[in-house]
């Protein structure tokens, strides 16, 4: 994702295999249900599992690719699917363990990478569903089904006799002697298990099941409430007039939405995932812009039956507990072991390396748009719901723009296939066509054939663009299907957004950020649909999460490449193309409001950070309210006027959706992604001799080298922060260094 909540592809590895889920928002994160329910969605079957279990899920589809038969899949047929899944990878895991044979690479590693294939094409089905499109039925499962994941986790990671092969293997000499992917599946997967357990005592073993199965337990509790409480906390209004400011089409679907929750006559503004919301930049009317920032920040704190608070202690104890058993100085160490920035210190100081500059902008923002609030007649200070509304009064002053300027040039379906597909084609060479042959889980979504550039099938694209009532928050990526060499796969990708419905008649429009949020998780569709791999968990976007991101955010730039936006922004009703002024002011506007999109974006970043670095002691005593408070106050920039994207109580990605402690990486990711884009620019940019050293480099490569490498492949050079500085406008002399930045 990026800085305004698109929920990007979340890398999280378990079962013995690298799994994603994602993400999304301008920085999201992959939700959590899924990550969850995506516990080991990595490989699909090219054979029947030889089991009792004879439901739908028992061989591979017999649809292309082996997609999803939606329709034929009930919501009762997951539960018994997932248990026989389970049952199944154990007595797998079992066998390896026991093999009388001496272990090899084959024998030990190969076999469980490719165990567990039945509760692998499950789960990746599961894990979108109830993420995305989610009932009771589906929410009772994911309660019974998530600590008995966590807990089959552990008995593969904590299995003496089988880390006791893994690492006889490791140590040997034909495991050293091995190259290329098996040598990076080898190292992966003993990694995996020392940094899951493997070498601590048989005492200290059972303390680490116990607190995982809470852990797993608390994560799926946590994200529940959440999904529950942003759809209970939307905000009624009884009058049109108090929703002045917004479009005839906002309006409409206001009222549409009070008609669904039985409220006609009145209109309802659902929340998205984020702490600001689109409605606070529109609003004249001040107490409603109150209203509804209001009900964002407090919808999960509130000591209803939704509030998370006591489920967020609880996490972050139970976090800096596991922690201190596995001899790890605090949670966020635990986590980053794998990723390109590999301590919590490393982190912090390359964000607050952009505080003063950040600092310095936000005070110069917040007294413009005091002065702009006095003129317009407003007596009281400016407050957090005022920065939006006047930041566009600023901006349309400045820029002489207005979002219902740019709307009509970006029809949903028009910006994907004439905008994202075209700059993938112009690219990479590769083809879509659309498949209504095959369906999705509901019935506004659009599933497309892929093909790669020598015109043969090379994947499949299910597009989900709409916000539900019973979908989570922001944008993500990730696989019902996984490409893997070795298991006979293509890759069956998805990707999920939270645009705001057209109302009944109307035609679908996306916002400038849906669209950089469209080209953003297509770039992590293409890092899967390339993926290149003989292993499933290494294969496309199966990353770190400091990693993942740089795909997606490397995407983002083809939006705005003349020859793109030339091809998709056309206005609706009289297919003008958009016109070059109105595209300069739109350039000239993305460096606008840093002191609030990169502010929102920092503070988050260091408050999850800051929660994750805590030992087990601190963490006892840190009420989260408390907590925040001080961790806000400490950091040097204008909280008080800019909250955190993500406030602790509804902070999805780090509480239950796999970016614990590497919240930070859709900030590092952005220094990739602009760096990156700096060398397209400066090597004849948008072409497709580009866009095969692109895919040669790292789009699709995976986790088959180490991440350092495949950046320098593409640049030839390590990361450096200035792109992303000048892009954000904050000049030289700003910005921290991470490993390897400069």
């Amino acid at each position: 994702m990026k800085n305004k909540g698109l929920l990007a592809t979340a890398a999280h590895r378990t079962l013995g295999l690298a799994v994603t889920g994602l993400a999304i928002g301008a920085v999201a994160a992959m939700p959590v249900p899924a990550l969850a329910a995506a516990k080991a969605s990595a490989k699909m079957a090219a054979k029947p599992a030889s089991v009792a279990y004879t439901g739908p899920f028992a061989k591979p589809s017999t649809l292309d690719m082996h997609a999803p038969d939606f329709a034929h899949i009930k919501d009762s047929d997951y539960q018994p699917a997932l248990e026989a899944g389970i049952a199944i990878k154990r007595a797998e895991v079992a066998k390896i363990a026991a093999n009388p044979a001496a272990p090899t690479f084959q024998n030990t590693v190969v076999a469980l990478e490719e165990s567990g294939q039945l509760l692998d094409r499950t789960n990746a089905i599961f894990g979108q569903l109830v993420s995305a499109n989610t009932n009771p039925t589906l929410d009772a499962v994911d309660t019974a089904i998530s600590p008995k994941l966590a807990g089959l986790n552990d008995e593969i990671h904590l299995n003496a006799k089988l880390f006791a092969r893994i690492k006889a293997v490791h140590d040997s000499a034909a495991g050293k002697a091995l190259t290329g992917e098996d040598a990076m599946l080898l190292q992966t997967t003993y990694d995996e298990f020392v940094h899951a357990g493997a070498l601590l005592s048989p005492e200290k073993k059972t303390q680490l099941k116990a607190l995982n199965q809470q852990l797993a337990s608390l994560e799926t509790e946590f994200s529940q409430k959440l999904t529950a409480g942003s759809a209970a906390a939307a905000v009624t209004f009884d009058s049109k007039d108090q929703l002045d400011g917004l479009g005839e089409a906002d309006i409409a679907a206001a009222a549409q939405l009070a008609q669904e929750q039985g409220k006609p006559g009145k209109y309802v503004l659902a929340l998205l995932n984020f702490t600001q919301q689109p409605a606070l930049s529109k609003l004249t009317n001040r107490d409603s812009r109150r209203r509804v920032f209001e009900a964002s920040i407090n919808r999960t704190s509130n000591g209803g039956p939704n509030d998370t608070t006591a489920v967020v202690h609880k996490l972050a104890v139970l976090r800096a507990q596991k922690a201190a058993l596995l001899g790890q100085p605090n949670y966020a160490a635990v986590q980053m072991y794998d990723g390109m920035v590999t301590s919590p210190e490393k982190a912090m100081a390359f964000m607050q390396g952009f505080v003063p500059a950040l600092r310095a902008t936000q005070d110069r923002e917040a007294a413009e748009l005091a002065a702009e609030a006095k003129l317009e007649g407003q007596s009281e200070p400016l407050a957090p719901w005022d920065w939006g509304y006047y930041a566009e009064k600023v901006r349309q002053k400045k820029y002489d723009l207005d979002e219902a300027q740019i709307k009509p040039y970006f029809d949903v379906y028009n910006v994907l296939e004439n905008g994202v597909f075209y700059a993938a084609n112009q690219t990479y060479g590769i083809t879509f066509k659309r498949r209504t042959d095959l369906v999705g889980y509901e019935k506004s979504m659009r599933v497309y054939e892929v093909f790669d550039k020598d015109g043969k099938p090379l994947a499949l694209f299910y597009f989900d663009p709409y916000a539900r009532a019973n979908k989570q928050g922001g944008a993500w990526m990730g696989n019902f299907v996984s490409q893997s060499y070795a298991l006979g796969n293509k890759p069956v990708v998805f990707n999920t957004l939270n645009i705001t419905p057209p109302a009944p008649g109307e035609e679908p429009l996306a916002t400038w950020d849906d669209v950089t949020t469209m080209f953003h998780e297509f770039g992590h569709a293409l890092n899967g649909m390339f993926g290149s791999q003989k292993y499933p968990s290494l294969s496309g976007a199966n990353t770190a999460r400091d990693f993942v991101e740089f795909p997606s955010q490397f995407n983002e730039n083809f939006a705005t490449v003349p020859q793109v936006l030339e091809h998709y922004a056309k206005n609706l009703k009289t297919g003008e193309t958009i016109p070059p002024a109105l595209l300069a002011k739109i350039k000239a506007a993305g460096k606008f409001n840093q002191g609030l999109t990169f502010g929102e974006l920092t503070e988050s970043a260091m408050l999850d950070m800051k929660w994750h670095m805590l030992t087990p002691a601190e963490a006892e005593a840190s009420e989260p309210a408390t907590f925040e408070a001080k961790a806000l106050a400490d950091m040097g920039l204008r909280t008080d006027l800019i909250p955190p994207r993500y406030r602790t109580t509804y902070f999805r990605h780090i509480w239950s959706g796999g970016y614990a402690a590497g919240y930070y990486a859709y900030m590092w990711t952005e220094m990739l992604a602009h760096d990156g884009w700096d060398w397209v620019e400066k090597n004849g940019g948008m072409t497709r001799a580009n866009g095969d050293h692109i895919r040669a480099s790292f789009l699709g490569q995976g986790h088959s080298k180490p991440y350092s490498v495949m950046f320098h492949d593409l640049t030839g050079h390590d990361p450096e922060i200035g792109p992303m500085l000048e892009a954000r406008g904050l000049g030289s002399g700003t910005g921290g260094s991470g490993d390897g930045a400069k």
